[in-house]
C-alpha cells in the first residue's frame, strides 16, 4: 500500500522515552464511488466552476490564491507558508501517547475519519511491534495529540492485525447536544414482555460483523438505473416507502416477527336475558320449596 499511495504525515511514535518513525496513510479512498459533474441540459456542456475576485469580479487562477485571516470585517491578514511553518508545535511531527484507556472507552460517536499508522522504513520497526504488542495485549486505547490538516486534532491508536490504526476524534465542543431531540422521548419503561420477545428478535439475528454488512445498496441500485438509461431500457421502480403511521399492533407485531401466530381471543360468552337484568338466570333459581300435604 505504501508504495501505491503518499503518506499525509510523517512523524514519530513515542511513549516516554522510546520512539520510532511512522508515516499515517489514509485508510479510505473513494476512487469507487459514483462521480457527478453539473451539467448545462441545454447544451449538454459540462459547468465550470470558476474563482473570481469579490472586488473586480475578475477571474483568478487558483494556484495564484493564498490564505487569509479575516481580524474585521472585509480586512485579512495574510499568511503564506513560512507563517504555518512557524506556528509548528510538537505535536506537528511527534504523536506522544501520553494516556491510555480501556477498548470500550470512547464512545463511538467520537470516532471521525480513519487512518493506517505504519513504521517509516527500516528503522525502528522493532520498537513499532512492541508497542504494537504491548497495546493489544494491555487491552487499550492510546491517545494521542497530532497536527493535521493545519489543526491539532485528538487522536485514538489501536491495534489492527500486524499494524496500528490511528482515529482522530471529534471534539465534544463540535458535536450537536442531543439533550433536545431527546427531551420528549418517554422516560418510562416499555412493557417487559415486548421487550424480552424484541431480544429474542435481536438475539436471532446476531452474527459475526462482516465488512459486506456495509455495502453501499443505494450506489448499487443508482448504477442499475444509469445503465437502464444507457441501454435505453425501462427504468426500474422506485421501491415503496413504508408507512410511517405506527399503526400495527406492537405484540402482534413483534410474535409475527418471530414466527409466532398470535392466539385468537375466544369468542365472548353470550349473556343470557337474567344476566343482562342483574337476575340469575331461571335456571339457576332455587325451585320454591313444595307444600308438605297436610
Amino acid at each position: 500500500m505504501a508504495e501505491h499511495q503518499h503518506p499525509i504525515w510523517r512523524g514519530h511514535l513515542r511513549l516516554a522515552l522510546v520512539s520510532c518513525p511512522v508515516a499515517l496513510y489514509s485508510a479510505r479512498h473513494a476512487s469507487a464511488e459514483l462521480h457527478f459533474h453539473f451539467i448545462n441540459p441545454k447544451t449538454g456542456n459540462r459547468v465550470r466552476m470558476v474563482t473570481l475576485d469579490a472586488g473586480t469580479e475578475e477571474e483568478v487562477r487558483r494556484s495564484d490564491l493564498v490564505k487569509g485571516y479575516e481580524f474585521k470585517k472585509d480586512t485579512y491578514v495574510l499568511l503564506d507558508d513560512a507563517d504555518f511553518e512557524r506556528a509548528k508545535i510538537d505535536s506537528s511531527t511527534v504523536l506522544t501517547l501520553d494516556k491510555f484507556v480501556a477498548a470500550d472507552a470512547i464512545d463511538p460517536i467520537y470516532y471521525d475519519a480513519s487512518y493506517y499508522l505504519v513504521p517509516d522504513g527500516e528503522a525502528g520497526q522493532d520498537v513499532y511491534a512492541v508497542l504494537r504488542e504491548a497495546i493489544g495485549k494491555a487491552g487499550r486505547v492510546g491517545l494521542a495529540r497530532l497536527v493535521i490538516a493545519r489543526r491539532e486534532r485528538s487522536v485514538a491508536i489501536m491495534p489492527l492485525g500486524r499494524g496500528l490504526v490511528l482515529h482522530t476524534l471529534n471534539d465534544p465542543k463540535e458535536l450537536n447536544e442531543p439533550e433536545e431531540l431527546f427531551a420528549d422521548l418517554s422516560g418510562g419503561k416499555p412493557d417487559a414482555a415486548m421487550v424480552r420477545l424484541a431480544m429474542q428478535l435481536v438475539e436471532r439475528q446476531t452474527a459475526r460483523f462482516q465488512p459486506a454488512d456495509m455495502e453501499d445498496r443505494y450506489e448499487a441500485r443508482l448504477r442499475e438505473v444509469i445503465e437502464a438509461k444507457l441501454r435505453g431500457e425501462e427504468q426500474p421502480e422506485p421501491e415503496e416507502e413504508p408507512d410511517r403511521g405506527n399503526v400495527i399492533d406492537l405484540m402482534t407485531a413483534l410474535k409475527r416477527s418471530l414466527g409466532e401466530a398470535p392466539k385468537e381471543k375466544a369468542p365472548a360468552r353470550r349473556k343470557s336475558a337474567g344476566s343482562r337484568t342483574g337476575t340469575r338466570p331461571a335456571a339457576a333459581r332455587k325451585a320454591p320449596a313444595r307444600r308438605r300435604k297436610a
